[in-house]
């Protein structure tokens, strides 16, 4: 069964069609991680997403559900130069899995030349449809994705002595795993948490998660998580670090094609050490007129582009990357012990005030 992915540029490419028999519609990006397409794929922050890989084969070592970010495929579409079709030691095929979630997946893709086009073009709406099919007609534009992946209700995991908020944009299973690893115990707050409700959890901080779409979307809250930040101290990781920055007054952009991948080489601006990231983001928070209030943590060795911030008075970082590394190095794990030590502070400071 062949298929075609249609770009809003105009151009087009052909395939075989291995998943869901539906047409979708979506951004198109592209991920350079040779692994993780498990993590990827069930990644909150990809939704709505038709994702190209751009390693040559896919689906080497099946779906387990133990790698999974969240419940279900979160993207849209998945087009891949070759998916693995052998035996697998355990778990289910790429192929099986997207067709049990209702997804569809193009293989026999060229995609060195599908990539080259996103790099020149930037990312664009694309369409998924089988050959033969009349082109459907295009869709708005969709930049607010939160309300499709947030919690629908407060619930709270483990049982440790430090006590984290962890409000949820459309979180990773991995970051909350990272915090309950560390002996934490967490609230899970939906975007749209009260302050009186927050408040009433007695939490020690707050780590603000990654997410889909534009941050702008969420504007709104801007005061609230200002309010926030500024009793708890807090960690903003991916869109989490967008909207705290813009909390505070910094702006965002939107890059041509983002980065999407595990080996984005990012500097640390304190130390001067340069280490490899995982990252999945369309937007970066804008280098001109930062606030005098915001440090650079983090800079991109590539493009220059902010991958971490730090208030000069308050106990809040971010960081634009993904320290839990999943997939990816895991060369960040810094990042929670840092923030870890920010709270210990914070709490000596209240107790001595």
């Amino acid at each position: 069964m062949k298929g075609n992915l249609s770009l809003s540029n105009g151009q087009s490419f052909s395939g075989s069609w291995k998943g869901s028999l539906k047409d979708v519609q979506g951004e198109i990006v592209f991920y350079t991680g040779m692994t993780g397409y498990e993590e990827v794929l069930t990644d909150p922050s990809y939704h709505g997403q038709i994702i190209v890989f751009s390693y040559p084969l896919m689906g080497q070592y099946g779906i387990q559900t133990a790698h999974l970010e969240s419940t279900k495929i979160q993207v849209a579409g998945i087009v891949t130069a070759e998916v693995y079709d052998g035996e697998l030691e355990k778990g289910i095929s790429l192929a099986d899995f997207a067709f049990q979630q209702g997804v569809p997946l193009m293989t026999g893709v060229d995609t060195r030349s599908l990539i080259q086009v996103i790099r020149e073009d930037g990312t664009m709406q694309a369409v998924m449809s089988l050959e033969g099919k009349p082109l459907p007609a295009w869709e708005p534009i969709k930049t607010f994705l939160v309300p499709s992946v947030t919690a629908s209700s407060i619930e709270t995991v483990g049982n440790g002595s430090l006590h984290i908020g962890l409000i949820d944009f459309g979180y990773k299973k991995s970051i909350l795993q990272a915090l309950l690893d560390r002996g934490c115990k967490v609230t899970i707050f939906p975007y749209t948490t009260s302050t009186a409700d927050l408040d009433s959890y007695g939490i020690d901080a707050l780590l603000f998660s990654n997410g889909p779409g534009d941050p702008f979307s969420l504007e709104s809250f801007a005061p609230v998580y200002r309010d926030w930040a500024e009793r708890y101290p807090s960690l903003g990781i991916c869109l989490g670090h967008q909207l705290l920055a813009l909390a505070f007054g910094a702006e965002t952009t939107k890059l041509p094609f983002g980065h999407r991948g595990a080996n984005h080489p990012v500097r640390n601006a304190k130390t001067g050490r340069v280490s490899m990231s995982s990252q999945n983001h369309s937007y970066v928070v804008e280098l001109t007129d930062l606030p005098k209030t915001l440090g650079i943590l983090y800079q991109n060795v590539n493009d220059l582009s902010i991958e971490g911030l730090y208030h000069h008075q308050l106990p809040i970082m971010t960081v634009q990357f993904h320290p839990e590394a999943s997939p990816g190095p895991a060369e960040h794990h810094e990042v929670f012990e840092t923030f870890f030590s920010l709270i210990q502070t914070e709490k000596k400071v209240s107790l001595n005030a």
